[in-house]
């Protein structure tokens, strides 16, 4: 907790303000006037529906202005009681949600609006300290770091799936074309199921490259989750710079290069990422004159001509010239060697779990990474502890 007490000098005027914009609204005394069953008999104002996020009522009222307050309970994770007018109400934080509470609330309608309204103007004139607040949490690094690795990897496998199920079905349909024109006399009928057998069918390989863009972008997110696990990646700011940084610093930061096949492997993905992935990605121009060609009398050129193009694995050429399944296959080294060895854990939490990497558990993480049952152990707790916390069962 920050506590009022221990704001920064430039933070006083803020907390000043925001005690102006509550006017009437004070914490509890042994003055407030209450009944001996307003515990029992308190109920949820409709006003208390429009009070802000749970959080920002929270840092307003303890934080900033040192409310006393008390939780967590049964199902309560916090209440704060305030005295308006010298009647008490309580905020609570409950598992349906923030809410004003007050016996008879229809009774104290008018009352419970002007409460919500004056906390509304007084969360305004705290954006500066909640703006605080946040930063500092970040400096010290006690933040969680979103984790999408799950549905970012099922995004890509099911577009790779679907491109390989295009594949599978043009060859069958080639396959039985070819067996239908063995032996037939009739020429029209022989030219047109040659035809059908031969044709190019561009679906296939549009979903080959959605697939291709969908592996990076898992990957993008996943190598950084990696490092977490790994504690080669302790700081909020380092997890800033990775997230805008590019996709080799996020190699960088969750795998060594020195490892054996890693320089390789390395080599073999970017060829994947800059001749096609990022090929796409700038509108198909490429970034060294690919879309261009220069007139001559031996007729049109390309500018990038075979000694300009460098150590280039795939490519563009008339249509799509790339082999599907070759491509596929770097991916799957790659994703193989991410969680090879003793990074096989990380596996678990990051393909089977959707929690949060929590910067502040690295000790923690450093145990879960033993083994994979470490992981699954290490899981099964966490879970039982996020989903007491979410059913607020304290």
């Amino acid at each position: 907790m920050i506590g009022a007490h221990a704001l920064p000098p430039e933070m006083e005027l803020i907390r000043a303000k925001a005690l102006r914009a509550l006017r009437d609204v004070r914490s509890v005394h042994h003055n407030t006037r209450t009944s001996s069953d307003f515990w029992a008999d308190a109920q949820r104002t409709d006003a208390g529906r429009r009070l802000p996020e749970y959080y920002l009522v929270y840092f307003l009222l303890v934080e900033l202005l040192g409310f006393p307050h008390k939780g967590p309970e049964e199902k309560v994770a916090w209440t704060i009681p305030l005295d308006y007018r010298g009647k008490l109400y309580t905020i609570e934080h409950r598992k349906m949600g923030l809410g004003l509470f007050i016996p008879d609330p229809d009774a104290h309608v008018t009352e419970a609006n002007e409460i919500v309204n004056r906390i509304g103007k007084a969360t305004k004139e705290a954006q500066p300290f909640f703006n605080w607040l946040a930063d500092q949490q970040v400096v010290q690094s006690a933040v969680n770091v979103a984790n999408h690795s799950q549905p970012l990897h099922q995004r890509y496998k099911y577009l790779r799936e679907s491109a390989q199920a295009h594949f599978d079905a043009a060859e069958q349909r080639q396959a039985e074309s070819r067996v239908a024109t063995e032996g037939m006399t009739d020429l029209s009928g022989w030219l047109k199921l040659h035809l059908l057998g031969t044709r190019f069918e561009p679906e296939g390989d549009w979903l080959a490259l959605s697939a291709v863009e969908a592996f990076f972008s898992w990957t993008e997110h996943a190598l950084i989750h990696l490092a977490i696990l790994q504690g080669r990646v302790t700081t909020a700011s380092q997890v800033a710079t990775l997230a805008a940084g590019d996709w080799v610093g996020k190699f960088n930061a969750a795998l060594d290069r020195t490892e054996k096949g890693a320089a390789t492997l390395l080599d073999r993905i970017l060829a994947v990422r800059q001749d096609l992935r990022n090929h796409v990605a700038h509108g198909a121009f490429g970034k060294q004159g690919e879309a261009l060609s220069f007139h001559s009398s031996a007729g049109a050129v390309p500018v990038l001509l075979p000694h300009r193009t460098g150590p280039r694995h795939f490519r563009f050429g008339n249509g799509l010239d790339f082999d599907a399944r070759q491509v596929f296959g770097v991916l799957d080294e790659f994703e193989a060697f991410m969680f090879a060895g003793a990074r096989a854990p990380a596996r678990v939490f990051l393909l089977e779990e959707r929690y949060s990497t929590v910067l502040t558990m690295v000790a923690t993480y450093a145990i879960a990474m033993q083994s994979t049952n470490e992981m699954r152990d290490f899981l099964r707790h966490w879970g039982d502890q996020v989903d007491r916390s979410a059913n607020m069962d304290w």
